[in-house]
């Protein structure tokens, strides 16, 4: 069966995974600072701004909420065609999702939309970089300041995008990454959260670690503290010194990573071109990191091909079911008033892209598709 995903682990990622290991500590250490440092340089950010690694893009997420003042009865606007991390994490400050409709082309947050669902109880905005191609994040901006709103960039697809020449995470307001074990860079699981000052990553540093004032030289110098005190809420969402190594040996190959994954792309577009019933991403991939390609499949003939390419051992995958189908989500404002996140919710198809595949592999996809459409 030919895979959705495979994650890219040579014999460096391996080494960088014994040596974690032999080096015998195996909580945040030397390893998670290196990473944090290495990463913050590779996203080109500002002097100001602070990067803080996490366990997961969900931990990210919810420890942002909490810097952008989400608490209880609060609420936070969000496209419904997100992951269900961005729902739990609102939910986890005991605030609720507002579903905004998103773009036909990017499949990104509409920002015209969100004006007219603005309430008292909104505190933030959520704006997802989809499959790493860039929302319309200005206009979200714009709106946020208009109203004195933080605005949280979901870049969970996207370390590695460029927005007007800038790396996302590198310009604007709060910004998470992902590093599990499909995306484009994996720690096997990690997350970063990235705020614009000093001052407000003093608040994270405790917050990872159940609340624990440890300084952070002491938290990576592969030691422990045992006199600290406790002043709010913390959260068990450090990185592990072991995921940290294996992340600082995916990071030295994420250029290549993202230059092979755009030519995939844009062969996928090539071989894809002119078969009826097919939307491909309306990019050229230029300045795109791009974590997987995602095609829509129109008058609803997804689950067929879907089935003809299981039967020729292919898999596909949904990024994702809208948040407006699930039960717990279904009377959320907004939930009924998304055209097209429910149109787009039944024909997205995620057909298989990996770092270092072959080539043949794309043309064989695309030939299966082609034939199940009659296009040979």
């Amino acid at each position: 069966m030919i895979p959705v995903f495979k994650p890219y682990i040579g014999t460096d990622t391996i080494k960088a995974a014994v040596d974690a290991l032999e080096l015998g500590w195996l909580g945040m250490g030397s390893y998670v600072k290196d990473f944090e440092e290495r990463l913050a340089q590779y996203l080109e950010l500002p002097e100001q701004y602070r990067l803080v690694a996490v366990n997961t893009c969900t931990s990210a997420l919810h420890l942002a909420l909490l810097t952008a003042g989400v608490g209880p009865g609060d609420e936070v606007i969000t496209p419904a065609l997100n992951n269900i991390g961005d729902f739990q994490a609102i939910g986890m400050c005991g605030a609720s999702p507002v579903f905004i409709d998103i773009c036909d082309d990017d499949l990104g947050i509409n920002p015209e939309l969100i004006e007219p669902m603005l309430g008292p109880n909104v505190k933030a905005i959520i704006a997802l970089h989809y499959t790493g191609l860039p929302c319309r994040i200005k206009s979200v901006f714009d709106v946020a300041r208009k109203y004195g709103l933080r605005v949280i960039e979901d870049a969970a697809h996207a370390v590695g995008t460029r927005w007007q020449g800038r790396m996302v995470g590198s310009y604007g307001d709060i910004t998470c990454f992902s590093f599990d074990a499909i995306k484009t860079l994996t720690c096997i699981d990690g997350g970063a959260i990235i705020v614009p000052s000093a001052d407000e990553s003093e608040m994270l540093y405790p917050a990872r670690l159940l609340g624990m004032t440890q300084s952070n030289e002491r938290l990576y110098s592969n030691s422990r503290a045992y006199n600290f005190d406790v002043f709010g809420q913390g959260f068990r969402y450090h990185l592990a010194n072991l995921h940290a190594s294996i992340g600082l040996s995916q990071l030295k190959k994420l250029p290549e990573f993202i230059a092979n994954r755009r030519k995939y792309c844009r062969l996928y577009n090539s071989l894809l071109k002119g078969v009826p019933r097919i939307i491909t991403p309306l990019s050229d991939f230029d300045e795109v990191s791009v974590f997987n390609y995602v095609i829509r499949v129109q008058d609803g003939l997804r689950s067929a091909l879907a089935d003809y390419l299981k039967e020729k051992e292919i898999d596909t995958g949904i990024h994702w079911l809208p948040g407006n189908r699930f039960t717990w989500l279904k009377s959320c404002r907004g939930a009924d008033s998304i055209p097209v996140t429910d149109k787009v919710g039944d024909e997205i198809m995620t057909l298989p892209l990996w770092s270092f595949m072959q080539e043949e592999v794309i043309e064989q996809v695309t030939k299966v598709i082609r034939e199940f459409f009659g296009c040979l």
